[in-house]
């Protein structure tokens, strides 16, 4: 009997494009650091191969198909805001055979009503948690959710990743740091809780934290043609959100580095490496 359905909780509709942009982001991300995602499968403190898991914030399945790897025993239900999202996790799930192992579920975890998502093992939640707007509501629910001795991993970037050396482009060195800068205040209102130590927040669940430990990445472009990929991606999207708040300079730098079909485009370079950090807090729900 094939399990994969999608049950739609709550869905806005969605900018295509914009939806389509963020899934190739968000496959880039799993094809780069896969190893490292894979890592912290190894690392959480299970106790016994989980057999009932759920990913939330699943986006296109970067943490679902690695936890259905590394516990082949398992069923994964992967919960996501994005129709669009789940439905490319479920065509990867059938290009690949683990159909039968998935359940897909589209749901807004603000609302106050979460979808009944059984008795899982462990809860996996990776760069979703800072998207919440109210984390203490999720945290309890997912306390409350979780089998007595389940795990919950959450899994947090400390910012956006960086490709660029500090002294590129060579016209306008520090250009990829500025623009950052200037998108900072914007996050700081709309994503407040990026960066934030979840530590003191599980605690108050009423979780026990088991472990943190942060995973620090540094991928040269020189391993892999994804990391181009990922960056000329991730500029793009850096670019759409600080047109008309940064130098005239640096934007006109900006889409040099952007044009494809510029000597100064950024697939050119040789000097590209993936710079980010991932922090795993492991918390367990008493037995």
């Amino acid at each position: 009997m094939a399990h994969t359905h999608s049950n739609s909780i709550h869905h806005a509709t969605p900018d295509v494009a914009a939806s389509a942009g963020q899934a190739e982001i968000l496959d880039l991300d799993a094809e780069v650091l896969a190893e490292y995602t894979t890592a912290i499968a190894a690392w959480l403190p299970v106790q016994a191969a989980p057999r009932s898991i759920v990913d939330l914030g699943s986006g296109t399945g970067a943490g679902t198909f690695t936890l259905l790897a590394h516990f082949p025993d398992a069923h994964v239900t992967a919960v996501d805001s994005s129709v669009e999202h789940l439905r490319r996790l479920r065509d990867k799930a059938c290009a690949t055979g683990m159909l039968e192992r998935v359940d897909t579920v589209a749901a807004d975890l603000d609302a106050a009503e979460w979808p009944d998502l059984g008795a899982p093992d462990l809860v996996w939640a990776s760069a979703a948690m800072h998207h919440i707007a109210d984390p203490v509501q999720a945290l309890g629910k997912v306390h409350d959710a979780l089998e007595p001795g389940g795990l919950f991993a959450v899994v947090e970037l400390a910012g956006l990743p960086r490709f660029l050396p500090v002294t590129a482009p060579a016209d306008r060195p520090g250009l990829e740091e500025r623009c950052h800068a200037t998108t900072a205040h914007f996050d700081a209102e709309h994503v407040p809780h990026r960066g934030a130590d979840w530590g003191p927040m599980l605690t108050s669940a009423g979780f026990t934290v088991d472990g943190v430990r942060t995973f620090t990445v540094n991928i040269a472009g020189s391993r892999t043609s994804a990391v181009g990929r990922y960056a000329l991606a991730a500029l793009q999207r850096l670019r759409h959100s600080v047109a008309g708040a940064v130098a005239t300079e640096d934007l006109a730098a900006l889409d040099r580095l952007l044009d494809i079909d510029s000597p100064h485009n950024i697939l050119r370079r040789d000097d590209l490496a993936l710079r980010t950090e991932r922090t795993v807090w492991v918390a367990r729900r008493a037995s």
